[in-house]
């Protein structure tokens, strides 16, 4: 009953806000003039790199109105910004942002100068983005409303704490004006000739030398600081691209110096924090919540990180993740007497399942994808046997590879790639 009469209450709530967005339409000048926008949910979420971002949602009724004024504005602006601009843009993406990138590197442009702005979204100035806008729009009544906007409050723990600088993260509008205000920046850097990409407030510019990388970062600090804005000094620096991340992606260096896409250190490490919490053997959960919980993650991903060019260290994070399943599976069947009797029931051979069942305190050692000719065969019958997915969990591909990507990693060779062995 209780869960009824809380549906009923949300359709209701529903209802009224199609019903008040409606009016919109019929009287949409009075909307202009009277709307005062309410407070937006601020929730905390945290950052890969530590701290928190504040978002501020908007109501049903707030969305629906930003949503419009976003209909009416992308035409005006977008036609007019930069093609170095990837973020939220339509026919824009952050793929085409990485590729970009990579053709400027094997252009010859071997210095990244990379630039983090602090807290950019908390701290846009209201004045001079309003400035920007004032001079390409000119109806009053929408220049006030997206003020209003801009300055809504956000309720955080029931408490609305006002906000007088900023574009909150969370609805339709916040990307716009972030690429309204970050155009003056992209035009100045076409003038000079430097080569470029932007996602949203995430900016490379790529160069020839270091010199040139340091007078460039100059130039970004001054301009940046004509809109109000700050360099995070700490997270920007003029160095070698495969040294630096970009969304999520890095460079290295094949055979014959051919630029090639990775996965970043970090971004790898992120994945397999995560999976390492998924497949945790204290959880108290059974095989297929695990594997169910991974195809929730794993997929997209996959999906974003299906440019990089690491086919050999991806197939190797493969292996790991089916390692971590079947340690999993070995730790809630205890012990040896049970790991023999599933072994054999899901049609182990009588000499594989003993020879787990032996060892079944560091079985899951016996199973890890090492290159020995016992893992390997122990492995195969683990899999054959259902503990373990036989199909790729992350990637598909070809490995061998002349180079190795990640050569900055423990053990690796300088001449050549070696077997990637994750823990």
């Amino acid at each position: 009953m209780p869960e009824r009469a809380t549906s009923k209450r949300r359709g209701e709530k529903s209802a009224e806000a199609v019903r008040a967005a409606s009016s919109i339409g019929r009287n949409g000048s009075e909307t202009y003039r009277s709307r005062e926008p309410a407070s937006g949910k601020g929730p905390n979420i945290p950052k890969s790199g530590g701290g928190f971002r504040e978002l501020g949602i908007p109501s049903v009724l707030d969305r629906f109105v930003q949503q419009a004024i976003l209909q009416v504005l992308q035409p005006m602006f977008d036609p007019t910004f930069s093609e170095h601009s990837h973020g939220f843009r339509p026919g824009h993406n952050a793929h085409g942002a990485v590729c970009e990138a990579q053709r400027y590197i094997q252009e010859g442009k071997r210095v990244v100068v990379d630039v983090d702005l602090e807290k950019f979204f908390d701290r846009v100035c209201h004045d001079v983005l309003m400035g920007r806008l004032e001079k390409r729009i000119g109806d009053k009544r929408m220049l006030g409303l997206i003020r209003r906007y801009l300055q809504a409050g956000i309720m955080v723990n029931g408490v609305v704490m006002e906000r007088y600088e900023g574009t909150p993260q969370g609805g339709p509008l916040s990307p716009l004006m972030a690429n309204v205000l970050l155009d003056e920046v992209d035009k100045e850097l076409e003038k000079r000739g430097i080569a470029f990409v932007r996602y949203a407030d995430d900016l490379n510019a790529y160069v020839g030398s270091k010199r040139a990388g340091e007078d460039a970062m100059e130039t970004l600090k001054r301009l940046y600081a004509g809109l109000r804005l700050k360099i995070n000094e700490a997270k920007s620096a003029v160095d070698r691209p495969h040294h630096r991340k970009f969304l999520g992606y890095s460079s290295w260096y094949a055979k014959g110096g051919e630029v090639k896409r990775r996965v970043a250190p970090k971004a790898l490490e992120a994945m397999k924090k995560r999976v390492r919490q998924m497949t945790r053997r204290s959880g108290g959960r059974s095989i297929q919540t695990v594997i169910e919980e991974m195809q929730d993650y794993l997929p997209g991903w996959k999906q974003y990180f299906r440019l990089a060019e690491t086919s050999g260290i991806l197939q190797a994070m493969d292996k790991w993740i089916r390692h971590r399943l079947r340690a999993l599976q070995l730790k809630q069947w205890k012990r040896g007497k049970t790991i023999y009797r599933e072994m054999r029931r899901l049609g182990a051979n009588a000499d594989a399942a003993r020879q787990v069942a032996a060892n079944s305190r560091t079985a899951h050692e016996l199973l890890r994808p090492n290159g020995s000719t016992e893992a390997c065969q122990l492995t195969s019958t683990f899999r054959t046997a259902g503990c373990g997915p036989a199909r790729p969990v992350v990637w598909e591909g070809i490995s061998g590879r002349s180079a190795d990507p990640y050569p900055d990693r423990p053990g690796a060779e300088p001449d050549g790639p070696k077997p990637h062995r994750f823990s």
